[in-house]
Order: C-alpha cells, then sequence, then structure tokens
C-alpha cells in the first residue's frame, strides 16, 4: 500500500481513536522499507480464543449458505416467471435461463429415447430367449424319440444276436418251385457277409386271395373288413384357437413315403374365404400342443371339409368349382387336376350341416373315393372312385340316400357309411351303401357328437379309427367291424 494512503488511513483511524492508533516505518530483516500500523479495539479488551473464531467462521459460513439459498430462490423465481410469460428479469438473465432450459430439455429427449431403445431391445430379447426355449423343447423332444428309436434298434440287434429270428426253411414245399435256397446270415458273425438272392414268377393267386365282394384278405384269410357295428367315445387331441377353427379338417396319411411318416398330421381351419393355409406337423405331439414344422399354402383355395391327404399328396376341391385337385405336399406343386362330371359345388348339394360340403373325398382300403351328388341324380349320393395319379373316374355309383338329409359321410373297405345329425348329442349311424353289392340298409349304431356341431368326419384305414372336427375341436373315434 503506497505510504499517502497508510497516512491518509491512520489520519481517518485517528479521528476515531487517535489515543490507540499507531503509525510506525522502519526496515525490515532483508532491508526493505515497511509501513505499519495498529489500532485498539474500541470494544474488545482482549483478543478472542481459538473455539470463539471456530464459531465466527461458521457463521460466516452460514451467512454464506443463507445467501447461496436466496440466490436461488431468486433464480427459481426468475424461471417460474419466465415459463409463466411473465416479464421480471434482464435480457441476458432470461437468455441465459432459455439456455439452460432448452439443454435440459435436449438431455431428457436423449434419455427416453435411450429408454425406448433399452425397452426394445429386452423385448427382443425375451421374444429370443422364449424362441430358443421353445427350440430346445423340440430338441429335447426329438432326442427323446431317437434314444426311443436307439433302444428299439439295439434291443432287435441283440434278439438277432440271441438267435431269435425266423430260421430259414429248406423244404421243398415252402420253397416255390423252380427256386434255390438263399443264403443264409450268420449270426454268429459281426463281420461283412455278402448274401445272395434269386427272383421267382409267383403267380399271384398263390400271394393275394381276393374274396367274393373284391377286398383284399389277411394272412389269416379274412379280409380284414366288415360291417360297422360300433363307434366309440370321442377323444379329443387338439382345440382350435381362433374362430376360423369353427370347421375345418384334419388328416393323416395311410399310405405315407419318405419324408412323411404314419404320424405327420395336417391341418386347415377352413372358416373364411381364400383358405389356403395347410398347417403340417411332423409329431403328434406338435400336434396336440400347436407348434406346426411347416405350413404349406396352396396355388389355388380349397373349398369346405373335403381334403384328404393320400400317398404324399393333399387332394381338395377348389374354392367355387366342380374341380378337384392333387397336390404334392414334398414338392409343394400342382399334378393333377379334374372336374366332377355334373357335381353340384357352392351350396348346390351340400350335407344337411351346409358349409359348402358338395363334395367330399374320402380313402379307405381300397384307395381313393369322392361323395357328391348331381342333378340327374336329384340331390341323391353319388360316390365315384378315382385314381389317385391322374384324378380319373374308374367307377361310379349312385345311391338312393339323399344327401341334404344327412350330416357327413365316410367309407369304410368300400361300403359308404353316413351319420344322422351334426348337433344331436345322440346321432347315429344310419345308413350303409355297399359298392360290392350295390345295394343299402339302414342302421343304428350310436355316434357321439360331444361339441355338437360336427363338420367333418373321415376314415383313417391304417389307424381303423374315425377323425372328426366337431366345434372347433380335432377328436377321434375308435370302431368295431364285424367279421366279413
Amino acid at each position: 500500500m503506497p505510504a499517502v494512503q497508510l497516512l491518509l488511513l491512520a489520519c481517518l483511524v485517528g479521528g476515531v481513536g487517535a489515543r490507540t492508533a499507531k503509525f510506525q516505518k522502519a526496515n525490515d530483516r532483508s532491508g526493505r522499507c515497511q509501513y505499519t500500523f495498529s489500532v485498539a479495539s474500541p470494544s474488545e479488551s482482549s483478543c478472542p480464543e481459538q473455539g470463539q473464531a471456530m464459531s465466527a467462521i461458521q457463521d460466516e459460513q452460514r451467512a454464506t449458505l443463507e445467501s447461496t439459498k436466496a440466490r436461488l430462490s431468486s433464480l427459481e423465481a426468475l424461471l417460474h416467471r419466465l415459463t409463466s410469460g411473465q416479464p421480471a428479469a434482464p435480457l441476458e438473465t432470461q437468455q441465459g435461463l432459455q439456455t439452460e432450459l432448452e439443454a435440459l430439455r435436449r438431455e431428457r429427449e436423449q434419455l427416453e429415447t435411450q429408454t425406448r431403445e433399452l425397452e426394445s431391445a429386452y423385448s427382443n430379447l425375451v421374444r429370443d430367449k422364449s424362441a430358443l426355449e421353445e427350440e430346445k423343447r423340440q430338441l429335447q423332444a426329438e432326442n427323446e424319440d431317437l434314444a426311443r428309436r436307439l433302444e428299439s434298434s439295439s434291443q432287435e440287434v441283440a434278439s438277432l444276436r440271441r438267435g431269435q429270428c425266423p430260421q430259414a426253411h429248406s423244404s421243398s414245399q415252402d420253397v416255390p418251385s423252380g427256386s434255390r435256397e438263399v443264403a443264409k446270415w450268420n449270426l454268429e458273425n459281426v463281420d461283412f457277409q455278402e448274401l445272395k438272392s434269386e427272383l421267382t414268377e409267383v403267380p399271384a393267386s398263390q400271394i393275394l386271395k381276393e374274396s367274393p365282394s373284391g377286398h383284399p384278405r389277411n394272412e389269416e384269410g379274412g379280409t380284414g373288413c366288415g360291417e360297422l357295428v360300433w363307434v366309440g367315445e370321442p377323444i379329443t387331441l387338439r382345440t382350435a384357437e381362433t374362430i376360423t377353427g369353427k370347421y375345418g379338417v384334419w388328416m393323416r396319411d395311410p399310405q405315407a413315403a419318405f419324408p412323411y411318416t404314419p404320424e405327420t398330421t395336417w391341418r386347415i381351419d377352413t372358416v373364411g374365404t381364400a383358405i389356403r393355409q395347410v398347417f403340417e406337423y411332423d409329431l403328434i405331439r406338435q400336434f396336440t400342443q400347436g407348434y406346426p414344422s411347416k405350413v404349406h399354402v396352396l396355388p389355388r383355395p380349397l373349398e369346405s371339409t373335403g381334403a384328404v391327404v393320400y400317398r404324399g399328396s393333399l387332394y381338395f376341391q377348389a374354392a367355387e368349382s366342380r374341380t378337384v385337385l392333387r397336390y404334392d405336399l414334398r414338392t409343394e406343386t400342382l399334378k393333377a387336376e379334374k372336374e366332377i362330371p355334373g357335381a353340384g359345388y357352392h351350396g348346390q348339394f351340400p350335407y344337411s350341416w351346409g358349409g359348402y360340403t358338395d363334395i367330399d373325398l374320402a380313402v379307405d382300403e381300397i384307395g381313393l373315393w369322392v361323395i357328391y351328388s348331381t342333378e340327374a341324380a336329384k340331390g341323391a349320393i353319388v360316390l365315384s372312385k378315382l385314381n389317385p395319379e391322374t384324378l380319373e373316374l374308374e367307377q361310379t355309383w349312385e345311391t338312393n340316400i339323399r344327401k341334404q338329409s344327412v350330416a357327413n359321410a365316410f367309407i369304410i373297405c368300400g361300403t359308404l357309411y353316413t351319420v344322422s345329425s351334426y348337433s344331436s348329442p345322440d346321432a347315429t349311424v344310419n345308413f350303409a351303401y355297399d359298392t360290392g353289392t350295390g345295394s343299402s340298409k339302414a342302421l343304428t349304431v350310436p355316434f357321439k357328437n360331444r361339441y355338437k356341431y360336427s363338420s367333418m368326419i373321415d376314415y383313417n384305414p391304417l389307424e381303423r379309427k374315425l377323425f372328426a372336427w366337431d366345434n372347433f375341436n380335432m377328436v377321434s373315434y375308435d370302431i368295431k367291424l364285424s367279421p366279413m
């Protein structure tokens, strides 16, 4: 501080208490000139202790904090007035607050965007987890199935090694005339072995004998066929999830070929227009749980519930036409189509429940059939045997059963059976028409419509069961046939 200023300060202080003020000028230890003055306190007789000094500092800090709070309250008030449109702050203050507000808004938008991205990523992870869990369950089921098959194969190998397989007979009565005994397999030798065989022409009559009605006989001499005498209680396998499944058709191939098996199942929901989807299930378990392994999209829409699967192909009626189509399930292509001469379609001669069931396809032990009616038959059921490759009509029968008087029909061993009602819980199989004799008869075999709206009934000759679709529910029935 300059000396003149110090002198002025001393004079001012001296005016208050000149007796206690002192001014000195002297050199310090380094030889520099140093001015000092001292003034006695007018109120304190002695200097405060250290604790009192700390208290003073704390009081000063409290004052500073209160001042900060006051400033913050002032800023909040200014911000409130600014956001509410009240002019109360200078332009620069308003601009600063507005800038800070915009920054806070941008930061909030960034946080909201990040939150949405995280929620979307979490949803994707949950969906992927569910898909992986389902795939894991399917793989576990397939592993269990493979393990069962492996165990079965191991048992067969063990049986062969124990010599339990049938031994070859070399007597002259077992070997056809003109043939020689084939080479035998050595069960004790597990190394590579070469077997030789020879073919001998044998009259077909010695291998396959037919009954008088034309039905094939089984090994015991019976035909395996007979008249339907009993239908069991319905067993529910699956229930459709949506309204499109109120009516439908489900089926299995009685003569399945690779890559399909006897348990491969197909299902079509038939409520709606332009029906094209065919759900395919490799395993029965997948069918009952509702997990299709594939979905076919037909090149042309089908109509109603008359479709069947036979020898690897789906046979169905094209929508609003009398044309029957053959769709190869393996190659997913149409292989053949045929117009059924004079057949009613799209509501001309349906079953009693309606549903455009004018043309109904069926499969039995003999082959592929189509059930329909014509104007010439005056609404009576007409039955034709179809060539499964070309769909050409091989033979046709006209019955005396009016199609619109029965709820549904199916064929077993060349005999057409009809059901009396689609809605009565206690219906009956009420008519039978034998194509072998060309005669019909009345029946009273009880048939249960558990869910009171059966829209499809078909026979599976491999499983010897009836398959039906009853008011959203896919059901099956055991049956019994009398001896031929």
